[in-house]
């Protein structure tokens, strides 16, 4: 069994009873910190601040309508986010958001679709996570082959050998100092730096 994560969210909403029936639905044991605001500027900077996991926007805001803040969001970070807008205006405006990948409601909207919205966006925001985390990784091997192509260079331009016989020089140093092949590269970048 999967201890239950804790999802940050940022409520920007200028409805006070909106942001009161929706912090109820935001229990402390699965979301948490929640902070809300009611203009979008200060959503940007408390984004900039701090890294949230969900951000809801009901529109409008005081400042702003709200759908160009979702959007900003949405096409710059991986944070899952849900745009509720009126009813009147919600197939413009969805056919716009979708392409980021904006969950959009329209307004009014009950309980239970908000309930499932939320489950949805913290779904997404595990794949999110997931998808980061093997990024990371193929970045962190992209750099070990940098630096083990680099090391190898530099044997063959100081010792005047192959490219294989500095392939096999690293892997042996590697086996015999029972080290990763990364740390042998950084070492033989060391050395001929000085």
């Amino acid at each position: 069994m999967h201890d239950r994560a804790t999802y940050s969210v940022l409520i920007a909403s200028s409805n006070p009873k909106f942001d009161q029936i929706l912090t109820s639905l935001l229990p402390s044991e699965e979301f948490g910190p929640v902070d809300i605001c009611d203009f979008a500027g200060l959503a940007r900077r408390k984004l900039v601040d701090q890294p949230y996991d969900i951000l809801i926007v009901n529109t409008p805001l005081k400042d702003e309508n709200g759908t160009n803040l979702a959007i900003d969001i949405a096409n710059e970070t991986n944070i899952s986010v849900m745009l509720l807008v009126d009813a009147a205006r919600f197939d413009e405006i969805s056919n716009v958001t979708e392409q980021y990948g904006i969950l959009t409601l329209s307004k009014p909207t009950n309980r239970p679709t908000v309930t499932q919205s939320l489950k949805l966006l913290c779904a997404t925001r595990n794949r999110l996570k997931r998808m980061e985390k093997k990024a990371a990784s193929f970045e962190e091997k992209i750099e070990e082959i940098k630096l083990i192509n680099r090391a190898k260079l530099l044997l063959m331009e100081k010792e005047g050998i192959s490219e294989q016989q500095a392939h096999r020089l690293v892997e042996k140093a590697a086996m015999d100092s029972r080290s990763s092949k990364r740390q042998v590269a950084e070492e033989i970048i060391a050395r001929y730096k000085e």
